[in-house]
């Protein structure tokens, strides 16, 4: 009788490999970021921008749904570059695609619908009134991970349309397929990280995951590497002190903290999602401002992209 018990290639000493990528679950990941955005508005400084980004992304998982399915890419194309270590998903191409002109155009729509300040309406109707030059210039600043500062308010909007159109392109891919491409870039996307975490998940206990602010993909990497240059030999942590004693100066303790580098100067936030699984990369960056606050007063530059903290 055959034993139906067969060796796992990925165990080395019971341990598991970590997958490469955790490709975005639709419209799940949206609408739990809408609902830890909700909970993290509740009694922050932050309240009106926390709320006003929940609202947004409630706007994008309601669109990851409805918006028609997308074709999907040319196997040919997806081959060559997995041969080329490349990522299958061009952003240049998709900057001109005309399903990402209809997913904008849908979410100007559906946002019309959101409480906002003066300023942030203002910049809402700039944007449906704005011409294709106009609106190919703001898709590819945000597709560059490039967002001018002075003009962060319409960038927002668009930034909100790419996510969902690129999440919706990763969740068609097949994760084994995917390679990795070098340090700190997105494996599907070629898109930068707005921050790691440290995850919990089951067969990945204490693996760290790079998040792609643009596609929504995380992949894994080092756990004590830069994300900017890709070196470890002088490598660092702080965190914001909470005054419980729970979060020292060198990060110790803390859920969220700025992983530094001597090497290049730069940091991007990790997150411990091991010890607080409804921690979200791109939601919990904004909302933990404060840590920018006490990193912008010091020798170290952002290296993390997240086009929702733009202009802070």
């Amino acid at each position: 009788m055959t034993d139906p018990i067969q060796p796992r290639p990925d165990m080395i000493g019971g341990v598991p490999t970590p997958p490469l990528a955790i490709l975005p679950k639709l419209p799940a990941l949206f609408t739990r970021r809408a609902e830890r955005l909700a909970f993290l508005a509740e009694g922050s400084n932050l309240g009106p921008y926390l709320g006003f980004l929940a609202a947004l992304a409630q706007v994008q998982a309601r669109l990851a749904e409805a918006l028609p399915p997308l074709p999907p890419l040319d196997p040919d194309r997806v081959a060559q570059a997995r041969a080329a270590r490349m990522p299958p998903v061009d952003r240049q191409a998709e900057a001109d695609d005309g399903a990402l002109a209809g997913t904008l155009d849908a979410l100007i729509a559906a946002a019309r619908e959101i409480e906002m300040p003066a300023p942030a309406r203002l910049a809402l109707d700039a944007l449906a009134a704005a011409g294709p030059e106009d609106r190919a210039w703001l898709i590819g600043n945000v597709m560059a991970d490039d967002i001018p500062a002075d003009s962060a308010a319409p960038h927002l909007f668009v930034a909100a349309a790419v996510q969902t159109h690129l999440a919706r392109r990763a969740a068609g891919l097949d994760a084994a397929a995917l390679v990795p491409i070098r340090t700190g870039v997105c494996p599907v996307c070629g898109g930068r990280a707005c921050a790691s975490v440290v995850t919990g998940i089951m067969g990945a206990e204490g693996a760290r995951y790079a998040a792609c602010a643009g596609c929504q993909t995380l992949w894994n990497e080092v756990r004590v590497k830069c994300l900017c240059c890709g070196e470890n030999g002088k490598i660092g942590f702080q965190a914001v002190s909470d005054g419980s004693g729970t979060a020292d100066a060198d990060g110790t303790g803390a859920q969220i903290k700025a992983e530094t580098c001597g090497d290049c100067g730069q940091w991007v936030k990790q997150m411990a999602q091991n010890r607080n699984p409804s921690l979200d990369p791109v939601a919990d960056d904004v909302a933990s401002l404060g840590l920018d606050a006490l990193m912008r007063d010091s020798e170290w530059r952002r290296g993390g992209f997240n086009p929702f903290l733009i202009g802070y």
